[in-house]
C-alpha cells in the first residue's frame, strides 16, 4: 500500500531536503521517524527537493507499506516524534503507482524581500535597501512564460536530462513593505528560482535591460545569470496533483 505524506517545515536548520552523508536533512528526519513508529525500515520519495534552508509551507512525500496505516494516528504520533520545525499534515493512501515526483501537476514557489529592517523577518526574507523597479521586473519576468528552456538559471553539473520546463506564473507583489516573487512550473532545476530572482534584480537595479534579459535566457549559460539569492527567504507554497490518484479523503 501506497501513501502520500503532506508536510511542512523550516529548512533553516536543515542541508535541504533530501539524505546526504554527515549532514541533517528533512528526509533523513522523516525517514527515522517512520521507520521506528512503523516498526520497519521505511524508505520515502520526495516531490523535488529543497535547498540547504529553503522552507516549505507544503511538501509531498511518498512511502510503500505492506499493511493499512491509522493515518489519523500516524499523524499525531509523528508530530509528537519529530521536531518542531518539521510539521505533518495529512497522511493519505493512494493508487499503488502514485508517485510523489513524477505525478506532480505544478509547484509553487514564493521568495519575499523586505525593505526596511523587521526584526521578526530577517530568518524567512531578504534584507535589502536599494530601490528596485518593481513595474520592469514585472515585465522580465512576463518574458519567462514565452521560453521553456532554463539552463541559464540552472545549478551547474546537475544530473538532470532536461532543462525544459512550463512556467505558468512568474510575477511580482508589492505587500506593505515587502516584494514577493510567486512562480509556478510543472518542474524547477537546482537553484532555478533563486537565480531568476537574482537576475530579476539586476533588471530592478537597472543593471540590465529587458532586452538583455532575453539574452540570458536564451544564451544557456549560467555565467551570464544574476547571483542566486539568500536561501532562507525562500519557500515552497504548494504542489498540485490529479485527484484520482487519492484513494481516500484524508486522515481518518
Amino acid at each position: 500500500m501506497r501513501y502520500f505524506i503532506e508536510l511542512s517545515y523550516n529548512g533553516k536548520p536543515y542541508h535541504g531536503w533530501q539524505i546526504q552523508p554527515n549532514a541533517i536533512t528533512v528526509q533523513e528526519e522523516l525517514e527515522k521517524a517512520l521507520s521506528l513508529l512503523l516498526r520497519q525500515n521505511i524508505k520515502i520519495t520526495g516531490a523535488g527537493r529543497t535547498d540547504t534552508g529553503v522552507h516549505a509551507l507544503q511538501m509531498f512525500a511518498h512511502f510503500d507499506i505492506d499493511q493499512p496505516v491509522e493515518t489519523a494516528k500516524l499523524v499525531n504520533k509523528l508530530n509528537a516524534f519529530l521536531p518542531q520545525d518539521i510539521a505533518i499534515r495529512q497522511i493519505r493512501r493512494v493508487t499503488a503507482d502514485a508517485h510523489a515526483r513524477f505525478d506532480a501537476l505544478s509547484r509553487s514557489y514564493k521568495y519575499y524581500i523586505h525593505r526596511y529592517k523587521q526584526p521578526f523577518l530577517y530568518d524567512r526574507s531578504w534584507y535589502f535597501t536599494k530601490d528596485l523597479d518593481v513595474k520592469l521586473m514585472n515585465k522580465a519576468a512576463n518574458i519567462l512564460l514565452l521560453y521553456d528552456d532554463f539552463k541559464s538559471f540552472s545549478k551547474t553539473h546537475t544530473d538532470v536530462k532536461t532543462y525544459i520546463c512550463r512556467i505558468d506564473e512568474a510575477r511580482w507583489d508589492v505587500t506593505d513593505n515587502q516584494l514577493v516573487f510567486s512562480i509556478t512550473a510543472d518542474r524547477f532545476l537546482r537553484n532555478m528560482v533563486r537565480a531568476i530572482v537574482g537576475t530579476l534584480v539586476d533588471v530592478g537595479l537597472h543593471k540590465i535591460s529587458e532586452a538583455d534579459f532575453v539574452k540570458i535566457i536564451e544564451a544557456g549559460d549560467r555565467q551570464q545569470a544574476g547571483f542566486s539569492v539568500p536561501a532562507h527567504a525562500l519557500f515552497l507554497t504548494q504542489i498540485t496533483y490529479p485527484d484520482n490518484i487519492f484513494l481516500d479523503y484524508g486522515n481518518d
